[in-house]
C-alpha cells in the first residue's frame, strides 16, 4: 500500500537541499517550488540558514513533523536520517534520489534492505533509491527536466529507469502527448513498477483517473501482480503499453528439449503481456506512438482511408498497415466519383486518396467529410500533410482541427514538417491534438494495438484427475520420468495418446507388436535425443524386422528398453511446457517436423490457459494455413489441438514440479490429435 503522505503530502523536507540548482538537491527543491507546492517546505542543510528562500535546519532532529522526505545526500548518511524522520517526525513518505545502494555493491544492498525495514516498520512508503523522483499534481519532486504540464486525463507513466523516463518525456511532449503523473522507481527497493500499477488500479476513479498507462520495465519481479492489476485496469477501460528491456537476457540458453530451447524469459514476457492485454513496445518512439494512439478516439475496426498530398509517405503507410493485418480498401462508386470532381485533375480517390501537392485546405475538408459520412467501408482516417516551405499552411491545420472535433471516425494526423512548419504544427498541438510525424511508426503502432488481444480469462476450464497426478509425481524421482509414469499423467489430464508398450525382451517385443498391430514404430528408452543415436524406426511391418531392430536398439548406449507404438499418420504437431522462474509455466504449441527444427514456428502462453487463448496461439502460427488444409490435403481439428494445450496447462498447474514437457510429435487429423511421443522432466528440490 502506498502511503497518502507520499502522493499527497502537506509538508516536504529536502534533505541535502542546495542553492546550487545544478546539484540534485538544489534542482529538486527548485522544481518543487516552481511547481507551486501548496504545503510547508523545509530543507536540511547544516551549512545554510536558508536555501532558495526556504528555511534550512541543521539536522532532522530540529525539524517539525513532516510528511515526505526527499533525500539527496550520500548513501552512507541516509540511514540515521531516515530513522529519525520515521520514528520521531512522523514521516511516512520517502524518495531517495541518491545512488550507491544495491546497484553498486553488496554493502549498498545491505544498507538498502535496512532502510526498507525501518520504513516498513512505520508503514511508510519508499520510492528509490537511485531514482529521479516522482511528479504528481501535488508536488514535482524530481531533479530532472523536462517537467510536463500535468493533465488529469494525460498519461500515467511509470519507469524503472530515471534517464529513460526523461528521454521518453522528451520524445512525447513535443508531439503533444500529455502526462498525468510520472514515477521513477529506481532500484525498486520497496515500491516498483508493479506496486505503483497496483496503486493506480486500486485508486482508479472512472470519472477522474487517466485511462492510459505507460510502463518502462527493466526487471519484472512480480509477474503475478503485474498481470492482476494490468488486467484489472484494462477491464475498467484503461489501456496499457510497456517496454520490457533486456530481451536477449536468456535467449540462447542451452536446454535438453525443444521446449527448453524455444522458451526464454523474453518469451514469457510476451506471453504475460498478451495475457494481460498490454501492448508491447520496443523503443521510446514506439511507446510514445502507441500512447498517442491510445489518447485518440478508440479505433473500432481495421479499415483505413489514407488521405495525402504526398505519394511516398502514403505508400509506406499503406505497406505498414497491410503488413500488420490492417486494410486500406479501394474506394469506388458514386461518392468516389463525386469527390474526384471536387479535386484537381490527376488526383486519385481510389485509396490512398492523393489530392496532390497543390491540394487546398478546402479540398482536405471535403475529402474528410465524404470519407466520414459516405464510405461505410472505412473505420478511420490518416491524414498526411506537410509542406516544402513555399507557403504557410495554418488554414490546412485549422480545417484538420475542426474535422477531428466533429468527425465520427478517428483521424490520425501525420504532420512531418516539424521544422519547416513548426509554427503551424505548434498551433495545431496547442489546440489539444497529438502529432504522428512518422507514418510508418504510426502504421506499426496501429497494427500492434489492433492485434493485441483483450485480457484473458483467469482460469482454465480443463478438469484433471488431481489425485492420480499427485500420486505419480510423488513417487517419481527427479529428472526424466518413466514412460509408464508419462502414460499415467497423460491419461489423468485427458490428453489422447497412442497405444504403446515398453519391452525389454525379444519375446515381449514380438507379442506387443502383434497386439498393437503391425506396422509399428520402435523407439529406444533412455537416450534423451532418440533420433540422433538411431533410436527411432518407423513403419516396422513384420516380425523379422521387429526382432532385428530390437536387438540393434538394445545395443545403443544408455538404452534400457524399447517402446513400441502403432504406426499412425497425420500432420506433425508440437506442444510443450517449461517452468520459467517467477512467471510460472510457459505453454508452447506449433507445427512439428521442420517447422520446429528450423523455422521455430511456435506460439507461447502462460498457464493457466483458456480455450480462447489456446486458439489464439494456434491462429498466430505462421503455418496456420497448413492446419486448415492446403492443396487438397486434409487439415487438423484445431479445437482438438487447443484442448491438448489447455489440458497440458492444467497438468502443470496440478504438478508444478514439471520443469520441462514435450509432446513431440503430436499427430493431427480432422478426427483429432494424438500424442505419439512425450518426455517429462520434474524437479522437486527448490
Amino acid at each position: 500500500m502506498i502511503s497518502s503522505k507520499l502522493l499527497h503530502p502537506k509538508s516536504i523536507v529536502v534533505v541535502g537541499g542546495s542553492n546550487d540548482i545544478h546539484k540534485p538537491g538544489g534542482k529538486v527543491l527548485k522544481n518543487i517550488i516552481d511547481g507551486g507546492f501548496a504545503g510547508e517546505l523545509f530543507v536540511i542543510n547544516p551549512k545554510e540558514d536558508q536555501v532558495q528562500g526556504i528555511r534550512s535546519y541543521p539536522d532532522p532532529a530540529a525539524l517539525p513533523a513532516v510528511d515526505l522526505a526527499i533525500i539527496a545526500i550520500a548513501a552512507r548518511h541516509t540511514l540515521p536520517v531516515i530513522e529519525t524522520l520515521s520514528r520521531e517526525k512522523g514521516t511516512r513518505g520517502f524518495i531517495i534520489l541518491s545512488a550507491g545502494f544495491s546497484e553498486e555493491s553488496d554493502a549498498g544492498k545491505e544498507l538498502e534492505q535496512r532502510i526498507v525495514e525501518v520504513i516498513e516498520d512505520v508503514e511508510g512508503s519508499l520510492i528509490g533509491p537511485n531514482c529521479v523522483g516522482i511528479c504528481t499534481p501535488d508536488h514535482h519532486s524530481v531533479f530532472t527536466e523536462p517537467i510536463p504540464k500535468l493533465d488529469p486525463q494525460g498519461v500515467d507513466f511509470i519507469s524503472g529507469s530515471g534517464a529513460t523516463a526523461c528521454f521518453i518525456l522528451e520524445a512525447g511532449i513535443p508531439k503533444g502527448l500529455t502526462f498525468a503523473s510520472v514515477f521513477s522507481v529506481g532500484n525498486s527497493a520497496q515500491l516498483g513498477v508493479e506496486e505503483v500499477l497496483e496503486h493506480l488500479d486500486e485508486s482508479f476513479d472512472a470519472a477522474t483517473s487517466s485511462r492510459v498507462k505507460l510502463l518502462y520495465i527493466e526487471t519484472i519481479n512480480k509477474p503475478d501482480k503485474l498481470l492482476r492489476h494490468a488486467r484489472s485496469l484494462i477491464r475498467k477501460g484503461c489501456r496499457i503499453a510497456a517496454i520490457k528491456a533486456g530481451a536477449s537476457e536468456a535467449g540462447s540458453r542451452a536446454a535438453s528439449s525443444h521446449t527448453g530451447a524455444l522458451a526464454s524469459s523474453d518469451v514469457a514476457v510476451d506471453a504475460l503481456f498478451r495475457k494481460a492485454g498490454i501492448v508491447r513496445c520496443y523503443g521510446r518512439e514506439d511507446l510514445i506512438t502507441v500512447a498517442s494512439v491510445f489518447m485518440s478516439p478508440e479505433l473500432k475496426g481495421k479499415r483505413f482511408a489514407v488521405i495525402t498530398h504526398a505519394g511516398g509517405p502514403a505508400v509506406m503507410l499503406t505497406d505498414a498497415l497491410s503488413a500488420g493485418g490492417l486494410e486500406v480498401p479501394q474506394l469506388s462508386g458514386p461518392a468516389a466519383d463525386k469527390l474526384r470532381e471536387q479535386l484537381f485533375p490527376g488526383s486519385s480517390v481510389a485509396n490512398p486518396i492523393d489530392f496532390l501537392a497543390t491540394g487546398t485546405a478546402e479540398q482536405l475538408g471535403s475529402i474528410i467529410e465524404t470519407v466520414d459520412r459516405q464510405f461505410d467501408e472505412i473505420d478511420a482516417m490518416v491524414v498526411i500533410f506537410g509542406t516544402p516551405g513555399l507557403f504557410r499552411i495554418f488554414d490546412v491545420y485549422d480545417v484538420l482541427d475542426k474535422k477531428m472535433r466533429t468527425a465520427s471516425k478517428p483521424i490520425y494526423p501525420v504532420l512531418p514538417s516539424t521544422l519547416t512548419a513548426r509554427e503551424e504544427v505548434d498551433a495545431f498541438l496547442s489546440k489539444g491534438h497529438i502529432n504522428f510525424p512518422d507514418e510508418v511508426m504510426l502504421g506499426n503502432a496501429l497494427a500492434r494495438i489492433y492485434n493485441t488481444p483483450p485480457p484473458s480469462e483467469e482460469k482454465s476450464a480443463a478438469h484433471v484427475d488431481l489425485s492420480t497426478i499427485r500420486s505419480v509425481i510423488d513417487r517419481e524421482d527427479e529428472g526424466y520420468i518413466s514412460p509408464t509414469a508419462i502414460q499415467e499423467l497423460l491419461d489423468a489430464c485427458g490428453i489422447p495418446r497412442a497405444g504403446e508398450a515398453v519391452v525389454t525382451s525379444i519375446d515381449d517385443a514380438l507379442w506387443e507388436a502383434k497386439r498393437l498391430g503391425l506396422p509399428v514404430v520402435m523407439k529406444v528408452v533412455g537416450p534423451v535425443h532418440k533420433s540422433d543415436v538411431g533410436g527411432v524406426v518407423l513403419n516396422v511391418r513384420d516380425e523379422e524386422t521387429v526382432r532385428a531392430e530390437f536387438t540393434r536398439m538394445m545395443q545403443i548406449p544408455d538404452t534400457t528398453a524399447v517402446l513400441l507404438q502403432p504406426m499412425l499418420s497425420g500432420i506433425e504437431l508440437f506442444a510443450g511446457a517449461k517452468k520459467e522462474d517467477a512467471f510460472g509455466h510457459l505453454i508452447l504449441c506449433g507445427l512439428g517436423g521442420i517447422f520446429i527444427e528450423v523455422l521455430k514456428d511456435v506460439r507461447a502462453g502462460l498457464a493457466p490457459l483458456s480455450e480462447k487463448e489456446a486458439l489464439e496461439m494456434i491462429h498466430g502460427l505462421k503455418g496456420y494455413a497448413i492446419l486448415q488444409g492446403v492443396r487438397g490435403q486434409a487439415g487438423v481439428n484445431e479445437h482438438a489441438l487447443a484442448d491438448v494445450v489447455v489440458r497440458m496447462s492444467a497438468l502443470v498447474q496440478a504438478a508444478p514440479e514439471i520443469v520441462e514437457m514435450d509432446l513431440n510429435p503430436l499427430l493431427g487429423t480432422m478426427a483429432g490429435v494424438t500424442a505419439v511421443d512425450a518426455r517429462i522432466r520434474i524437479r522437486k528440490s527448490v
